[in-house]
């Protein structure tokens, strides 16, 4: 009779794990339709055919103001290739990786972004080593200086939608 007894108690050692798992892991609450609305608007989902799109308006300024300043043209076709070895690949990438995501299957989106991010890089690094052959007389300065300024492109678009999620009023 004292087996049983002894093991209807609790063990002090389960209580101290469950007492720490409770401060470390709240409650699960799940949200309302409305709690969920909220947050949807308070984060919204980055759109990356709006970043690839900020990324070639970048380009684009990019290309002008080398035009306009420096009026040679070899400059400008190397800044203008640096801005494709960036925003072609992505291109690819997102467009590929849409069509993934609409099928459904988790694992499989998982392959496919390592997949695509792959051919993403082996297209940007094909993109740079043909770049002698395309471009005469190509400055690696401005090709690698264009290419830099158009991937930070990224930052900008991070900036820009937290300014925008900062100006946006919420409900909590």
């Amino acid at each position: 009779m004292t087996d049983i007894a002894s093991t209807s108690q609790a063990d002090p050692d389960d209580i101290k794990a469950s007492a720490v798992n409770a401060v470390i892991e709240p409650e699960f609450k799940p949200m309302t339709a409305d709690e969920a609305q909220a947050w949807r608007l308070k984060n919204p989902a980055s759109m990356p055919w709006r970043i690839i799109g900020l990324q070639a308006g970048v380009g684009v300024l990019m290309v002008l103001l080398t035009w306009l300043v420096m009026r040679e043209l070899r400059l400008v076709a190397s800044v203008a290739w640096g801005v494709v070895a960036v925003v072609i690949p992505a291109l690819v990438f997102v467009r590929a990786l849409s069509r993934q995501m609409r099928v459904g299957q988790p694992k499989a989106a998982l392959a496919g972004l390592f997949l695509w991010e792959l051919v993403k890089i082996v297209l940007t690094v094909a993109l740079l080593l043909v770049a002698p052959k395309v471009v005469n007389d190509l400055s690696w300065l401005a090709l690698v200086a264009s290419f830099v300024v158009t991937i930070k492109v990224y930052w900008l678009a991070m900036a820009l939608g937290w300014i925008q999620r900062q100006s946006k009023p919420t409900f909590f």
